[in-house]
């Protein structure tokens, strides 16, 4: 799943979706006020800085790789299956891991990606609730932190108190409030 961010211009938000994308909205827009404009890390709500000078094609050069739209077929390709999502990296264990991996049916690679889908079923639920909720705080945090109500709000957050979060803040600015809700309980799976 692509990783998403949302940009807001004061407390109006204007673009949201993959990184390349938003970077290149933000570019094009022609600026009404002087209300700083900042991105958001949807998975995080933290806020993410980038330059946006040049061309397109340097402002999409300068974003992390994984944030770039995807490469030219006849790129030359590394290892791990791309198409797939594969991606090759290292992984340091001690010899008795090792051993015991080589000795798993289809060997070290399918073992891990079966012990790493087994921890994410066991603890998956919890870890999204949370990245989300963290996500959510953050984000208020930086947006909303001297509105009415923001700490009874976050209360409300952290008690997964979902109908007295929404009350607490129905008055906020409409695209703050959307996002903020949107942040808090969405599903961050990946």
């Amino acid at each position: 799943m692509t990783e998403t961010f949302t940009a807001f211009e004061g407390q109006q938000r204007l673009a949201s979706g993959p990184l390349g994308e938003v970077a290149l909205a933000i570019k094009g827009h022609t600026r009404p006020t002087a209300a700083p404009i900042v991105i958001f890390s949807d998975a995080t709500g933290h806020p993410v800085d980038l330059d946006l000078r040049g061309s397109n094609d340097e402002v999409l050069a300068r974003l992390p790789a994984e944030a770039r739209p995807a490469e030219s077929a006849n790129e030359p390709r590394g290892r791990g299956r791309p198409k797939l999502g594969v991606v090759a990296r290292e992984v340091t264990l001690l010899p008795r891991h090792w051993e015991w991996l080589s000795a798993q049916p289809g060997g070290a690679s399918v073992a891990l990606r079966k012990l790493v889908e087994e921890a994410r079923r066991a603890n998956g639920d919890r870890a999204r609730q949370r990245a989300a909720r963290d996500a959510a705080y953050h984000f208020m945090s930086a947006m909303a932190g001297n509105f009415k109500n923001f700490e009874e709000a976050s209360r409300a957050l952290f008690a997964d108190d979902r109908r007295k979060f929404t009350g607490l803040i129905a008055a906020w600015p409409s695209d703050i409030r959307d996002h903020v809700v949107k942040l808090a309980w969405q599903d961050h799976a990946g």
